[in-house]
């Protein structure tokens, strides 16, 4: 490859994001790969009481208890049957200057593919029927639309996380 074709070729990499892809029901979704911190296979993990249904409980990550949510239960699709495929990808995002991280439950892990910003289209505005509160926006590949999921969003809803100011004052 000449110099400057591998110029070119690194120019296009950084004007695009890599996410990695997977799929929960027969739906694509996908989620910036520097979001990432691992990909692991199911392994029950421990309940905890009084947590709403798609918070699985917590798994023991190298001394760290982290929360692991059912993305199937969460989004509201039928109850999911944990087999050979179905992962936990460990994601990770900083909130208010804290690293915060938590699995996520999948069907199954696909590929990684690259983004730029002007292939993402803005999530259809669906009115209260439908819950985008976690979609930041549909890459089209292939002929089918990826969801991308955005974790920092899914990191903030308060079932993860709760700012000490605010749990100081219950």
């Amino acid at each position: 490859m000449s110099e400057s074709n591998e110029v070119d070729s690194l120019t296009h990499l950084s004007s695009s994001d890599q996410y990695l892809t997977f799929g929960i029901g027969h739906e694509d979704y996908g989620l910036r790969i520097l979001s990432v911190q691992e990909i692991r296979g199911w392994e029950p993990v421990a309940r905890i009481p009084n947590t709403p249904r798609y918070i699985m409980g917590v798994l023991n990550l190298r001394g760290t208890a982290v929360p692991v949510v059912d993305l199937r239960l969460r989004m509201g699709m039928p109850e999911p049957k944990y087999d050979s495929t179905t992962v936990v990808i460990i994601i990770r995002s900083v909130i208010e200057g804290e690293q915060r991280i938590a699995g996520i439950v999948v069907d199954d892990v696909s590929d990684v593919m690259n983004a730029g910003s002007d292939e993402i289209r803005k999530t259809p505005d669906f009115g209260n029927r439908v819950d985008v509160e976690f979609i930041s926006g549909l890459v089209d590949v292939g002929g089918k639309m990826v969801m991308l999921l955005d974790v920092d969003s899914f990191m903030r809803h308060p079932d993860l996380y709760q700012p000490e100011s605010e749990a100081v004052n219950q």
